[in-house]
């Protein structure tokens, strides 16, 4: 029944999507005629349709109809009701179906909300759109259909991964989605912009929210998949290179570029083309990274959908994408002879946009190497924190200058009276950092260079709120996202410089004892679950010196369906500093492999974080507002 109603709701929204773009044609042929009301009402049906979609899915896997592959393949009757319905989008065919509605809700809203902006132009946008749609619409009715019957029909389900079996896996895959997705509509904008020859300022005013909204929920996917990995997979860190993490970050990359190239182009009408070229890789890239993931090529510890077939499917959709890309914007591009002085708030936006693109093409390369290694060499190479911490960070150290100095140089042309005030500043940061080596009696060249720049922003961007404070009027969306950043990088150079980490191993009723530290393994305790069994260790954890006594509990969960292990670390947060205590059974012995890590800071990495999204989305209301 469900597998039924499902499928035909799917024909019929590619159906509707022909419809839009048949009736977008014929309307852009008739250029006295305003936009139909007819096209905004295929597009409410075809958005009601692609969720109604959805919830059939959700339905199927609460009641657990096993008929459908996907549901036997990714739950079970045993799990708990929020890991059901999560577990929707928890598998390939679920996201896919996720990504459809993304794409079909921003389709409509911008066609709605850009009601002040010329006919084509809308159109043009809403047609590129569809094709999008109309694409992942044939990837998944014939490729990843998660209506697929099963016959006969299975009594149980194989179960969901145990490690997405987790209250982040609610949040940190829709977020991340319309992240990715969102820049689909900014895309499509960019290639209808050339095609209607829609450019300059108002084209920049037509997407600016668009790509602040898609950045803000991608920065928050990102946070989210940060601290679940922190917590779940046992890593203890805030981010380790891994392929899947890059493939998120690519795109931030791109619209972070984006976002402050739009506001030149606002400003001074510049950089279209540029604009429009961040504006086609940032799609490509969120493409790229779900071919990576999906296809099964990268080697990854939270890669958890994947399949050949699938991956070739978006190889060759992510090819058409670049290829046509490519053709339109040759066909329309024009050199253009920008007079931009060297001391200009224009030359230190386009030096962010060379920091972004040098991050992004490091990541990049990076993350696919080991691809074509394993593929020329048959052999495989893993590139690591290592290699993104010796080419990427030194770098952080300039960007954060600029970014500091960036911000109060003026439109066109500047002078240099801040000159002897940002000397000041440098002297006061590095005091400051001396400061903290000395009390701390800790030291690290290269982490230490980025608290020194970290503070130099800092106290910068802190001097400018409390200038534009006496005038009464400020861009309160830079100072807290600056700021945030500001403060992120130095909670970061202070934990690096600060963290500490042993493993031992430890059997029951054994100490060990190292630094300042005593670490008891006191009890273990077996508890169960509905859906799996738990060991849980008592250790006992005391450093007479700071007067420290707790008690950690980490976890070995034992999984039937699927079979699986899994290790959930045990951790004390708090503002200052967490404590972090991870065990794992050893093979045929009455040993524990046991790992006790101090990171200082975290709690504050995480807000700062969630402060940089805090100044978009005022830059966000504040566009509202004016518009």
């Amino acid at each position: 029944m469900l597998s039924n109603l499902g499928n035909l709701i799917l024909f019929i929204s590619v159906f509707i999507s022909l419809s839009i773009i048949y009736t977008s044609f014929v309307n852009l042929k008739d250029e006295k005629a305003v936009l139909r009301k007819k096209i905004y009402h295929l597009c409410l049906i075809q958005c009601t349709l692609i969720i109604l979609t959805f919830f059939v899915l959700v339905s199927a896997f609460i009641i657990s109809d096993f008929s459908l592959i996907t549901v036997y393949q990714n739950s079970h009757t045993l799990k708990p009701l929020l890991y059901k319905i999560s577990g929707t989008w928890g598998n390939h065919e679920g996201s896919l179906l996720l990504w459809l509605i993304i794409l079909s809700i921003f389709s409509f809203l911008f066609l709605v909300l850009n009601s002040s902006h010329p006919k084509n132009y809308r159109l043009y946008t809403l047609i590129t759109q569809n094709f999008l749609i109309l694409g992942f619409l044939f990837f998944l009715i014939f490729n990843s259909n998660p209506f697929n019957l099963l016959s006969p029909t299975p009594k149980e389900g194989l179960g969901l991964n145990p490690i997405l079996q987790d209250p982040a896996l609610a949040i940190h895959p829709p977020l991340l989605y319309v992240g990715f997705v969102g820049s689909s509509i900014y895309f499509s904008a960019a290639i209808s912009s050339m095609l209607s020859n829609y450019s300059g300022k108002p084209f920049a005013r037509s997407i600016k929210n668009w790509v602040i909204i898609s950045w803000s929920f991608q920065t928050i996917g990102i946070l989210a998949g940060s601290i679940w990995a922190y917590y779940e997979l046992g890593w203890g860190g805030f981010w380790f290179w891994d392929p899947v993490e890059n493939a998120s970050l690519l795109p931030w990359f791109a619209m972070t570029a984006l976002f402050h190239s739009l506001m030149v182009l606002e400003k001074r009408n510049l950089f279209y083309f540029w604009v429009i070229i961040l504006c086609i890789i940032t799609f490509i890239l969120s493409v790229t990274g779900t071919f990576l993931v999906r296809s099964g090529i990268l080697n990854s510890v939270h890669t958890f959908a994947n399949d050949p077939s699938r991956g070739l499917y978006i190889l060759l959709f992510l090819s058409f994408l670049i290829f046509s890309s490519i053709f339109i914007l040759f066909r329309k591009f024009q050199i253009n002879n920008y007079k931009i002085n060297s001391n200009s708030k224009e030359t230190f936006v386009l030096i962010n946009n060379w920091f972004m693109i040098f991050y992004l093409i490091t990541v990049l390369l990076g993350t696919i190497y080991p691809i074509f290694t394993e593929v020329l060499t048959n052999h495989k190479v893993s590139v690591g924190p290592p290699f993104y911490n010796t080419v990427i960070i030194p770098l952080v150290v300039l960007f954060l200058i600029f970014m500091s100095v960036g911000p109060n140089v003026k439109w066109i042309k500047n002078n240099n009276k801040n000159l002897s005030l940002l000397l000041k500043i440098l002297l006061a940061s590095l005091l400051i950092n001396i400061s903290i080596i000395y009390f701390f009696n800790s030291y690290s060249l290269l982490s230490n260079f980025i608290i020194i720049s970290s503070i130099f922003l800092i106290i910068s961007t802190s001097l400018d709120f409390y200038k534009y404070l006496k005038k009464r009027s400020f861009n309160l969306s830079r100072l807290i996202s600056h700021s945030a950043f500001g403060f992120m990088v130095f909670f970061i150079g202070l934990n690096y410089n600060f963290s500490f980490e042993k493993d031992f191993n430890l059997k029951l009723g054994e100490k060990k004892k190292f630094a300042d530290y005593t670490i008891e393994f006191e009890n273990i305790n077996l508890k169960e679950f509905k859906n799996y069994k738990s060991v849980v260790g008592e250790f006992n954890i005391k450093n007479y010196k700071k007067k420290l006594n707790l008690v950690l509990n980490p976890e070995i969960r034992i999984y039937e369906n699927p079979s699986t292990l899994t290790y959930e670390a045990s951790i004390r947060s708090g503002l200052l500093k967490d404590y972090y205590l991870t065990m794992s059974n050893i093979d045929r012995s009455d040993y524990y492999n046991i790992k006790f890590q101090k990171k200082p800071l975290m709690a504050w990495i995480w807000i700062s974080v969630i402060m940089i999204v805090v100044g978009g989305s005022i830059r966000l209301f504040s566009n509202a507002k004016n518009n």
